[in-house]
């Protein structure tokens, strides 16, 4: 991937450039909802054309007014001027000016309202289009802190850039009322057009390149701005209230969050300083040339030239001209200046995975028949010079218990990740069934896989919805649920809740209950075994389980285990030796194959390890 262009080296024609990802933010408009985007670019269209019909109609009025004052009057009363006639159209165009007035507030509070419900709508068709093409990256896209700036970056432009919508039509309104008063404006004085847009141009320069100052900030802060979400959350959170109060951490994080903070908003405060200086100067400029243009028109109204009512027109098209102008200047710098934002958001959208499945892909084998082989095997984690496995050989025959043992760091959670293609070999290959396996679709592969690793997730779910996951298909399926709880001996959990499988789980939503350790990692393993998969893989899954539970777990994997390859991780050494074959890992290769008696006799690496973990009872 390129390396990023950053935003204090680029020019103002690549900051405006950044204008080019506007069509593809209409297109994510229109696909949320097209019928809302028809609705509010007809709204604005009717609204554009109203200021410059309400001020005519004022001219008019006036007139009649200048007009009828110089003629002589019918009569005192006010029956004598209605009788007369002579008060027919100007009451008509008063009435004419109040149903303009009454259809903008109408058309102006309908154009909110469709609006504020079509921004809406595309921040949740955006929110769903991140996270579809989120879990479409690979597991090495997460797990970088660079990529992982980028996804934050994302995240924060699918609800922060909705403004930047309304802003866009609303530009797009004024610029057509911008067009009906330049039309009036042209046919009394030109100039005055020349002379607003020379005056506001210097203040339009000054908001694009601020603009980008700001953008640019934001960008390096983001690191920054990820750890103070991450300090808010240890700070206020239920699952680390227990942790922060038993240390007295508290100090210790509002210390550091006021660090960041401070620092980040010292910067922000000199920004806006500069930024607020020179808008002040460049506002005082716009304004003398306003000023400038307006006595000029008394001038020549003065001299005969105008009469009151183009005056009033004339002088009321200029401001409400003038304000738009720089209303539509300093917009577009600040759509500019948004656009880069949405860089962030399409820029991750432009991100692709290198994980995929091929174009013609091989279907899972049902049942498994050779099994697995790893030949020559050796994986390198990006930014690391470190080889987590290297030269790795080993065959996982189909039906087979097969347990890995090692210390951290031997390479056998990483194994897993290569089994489940989470990561590709840097070198070498593995084969499923004599076929290599990024030959299989990808999907199809995951789905014959049941895998439950030591940090698994918890769901803040219902029991159901937990255990459902493992096969989110069947999350409605109740009957597989309870036999997937049942395996595990989740179902004894279950019972006690106050719901059943309805309950809630986690205390971080209303009526939720939390469980310990323990359970929480049998509902997890329960999850497994709702895939009923070919492969079931097991890493580290009874580190919070007490060594009754532990065995019973053990015991039942080990009967639903019989006719499917199973793989089991763990440190405890009562466990594996109920696996057929157990294999040793350390440096990233099998140093020891055999079943727990032959590796025992050997006096080997195994044997040293059991031990160790064997004193420990004595």
């Amino acid at each position: 991937m390129a390396a990023p262009v950053f935003p204090s080296s680029r020019s103002l024609r690549e900051r405006v450039g950044a204008l080019r990802h506007l069509p593809s933010l209409f297109r994510l408009v229109w696909q949320a909802s097209p019928a809302l985007t028809v609705g509010s670019l007809s709204l604005r269209l009717a609204r554009s054309v109203l200021p410059v019909m309400i001020l005519y109609v004022g001219k008019l009025i006036i007139d009649e007014v200048v007009g009828q004052t110089q003629l002589a009057s019918p009569g005192g009363g006010l029956s004598n001027w209605i009788e007369s006639g002579r008060l027919d159209f100007v009451g008509g165009l008063l009435v004419l000016e109040l149903a303009l007035a009454v259809l903008a507030d109408l058309l102006g509070r309908a154009s909110s309202l469709v609006d504020s419900l079509l921004s809406e709508r595309y921040s949740n068709f955006a929110s769903v289009r991140l996270m579809e093409h989120a879990a479409t990256l690979d597991l090495e896209q997460f797990e970088s802190s660079d990529q992982q700036d980028r996804l934050e970056r994302a995240r924060r432009q699918v609800t922060g850039r909705t403004t930047l919508l309304t802003q866009i039509l609303g530009q797009a309104q004024d610029v057509l009322t911008v067009l009906s008063l330049a039309a009036g404006l042209l046919a009394y004085a030109p100039w005055l057009i020349v002379l607003i847009v020379l005056a506001l141009l210097p203040a339009f320069v000054g908001e694009v390149h601020f603009n980008a100052q700001g953008y640019r900030l934001n960008y390096f802060r983001t690191p920054e701005r990820r750890q103070l979400d991450y300090i808010r959350y240890l700070g206020s959170s239920v699952e680390t209230a227990k942790e922060i109060k038993l240390f007295d951490l508290n100090s210790f994080l509002v210390h550091r969050f006021r660090s960041f903070a401070d620092h980040m908003y010292a910067d922000n405060r000199r920004l806006a300083i500069r930024r607020a200086a020179w808008g002040t100067f460049f506002a005082a400029l716009a304004s003398c040339a306003y000023y400038l243009a307006y006595a000029l028109i008394v001038w020549r109204t003065v001299r005969g030239e105008f009469s009151i009512g183009d005056l009033t027109f004339l002088s009321g098209s200029f401001l409400r001209l003038r304000g738009l102008l720089e209303g539509l200047l300093l917009g577009f710098s600040q759509i500019a200046g948004q656009a880069l934002y949405l860089e962030d958001l399409f820029s991750f959208f432009d991100v692709r995975p290198s994980i995929t499945s091929p174009p013609v892909p091989r279907s899972f084998p049902h049942p498994l028949e050779s099994g697995i082989v790893f030949e020559n095997v050796g994986l390198r984690y990006p930014d690391s010079d470190r080889w987590a496995v290297r030269h790795l050989n080993l065959t996982l025959t189909a039906g087979e218990v097969v347990a890995l043992v090692g210390e951290n760091g031997a390479g056998k959670t990483t194994l897993v990740k290569l089994l489940a293609r989470l990561y590709d070999p840097t070198e070498g290959r593995i084969l499923l069934d004599g076929n290599d396996l990024r030959e299989y679709d990808l999907a199809d592969l995951r789905r014959h896989i049941g895998v439950i690793f030591q940090d698994f997730v918890r769901f803040h779910f219902t029991a159901g919805e937990n255990i459902g996951a493992g096969r989110i298909e069947a999350t409605d399926d109740r009957s597989r649920i309870q036999q997937a709880a049942e395996r595990s001996l989740a179902d004894r959990i279950i019972q006690r809740l106050p719901r059943g499988y309805d309950q809630p789980l986690g205390k971080r939503f209303r009526d939720g209950t939390d469980l310990s350790g323990g359970e929480w990692q049998k509902i997890a393993i329960a999850r497994a075994y709702m895939r009923d998969a070919e492969v079931l893989i097991l890493d580290e899954p009874t580190a919070a389980l007490d060594a009754r539970s532990e065995y019973e777990v053990f015991q039942r994997f080990r009967d639903l285990s019989l006719g499917k390859t199973a793989i089991l991780i763990s440190h405890r050494f009562s466990t594996v030796r109920m696996a057929d074959r157990i294999l040793v890992l350390e440096n990233g290769q099998v140093v020891e194959a055999g079943s727990h008696e032959q590796l025992v006799a050997s006096g080997g690496r195994y044997a040293e390890l059991f031990e160790l973990q064997a004193s420990g009872y004595r």
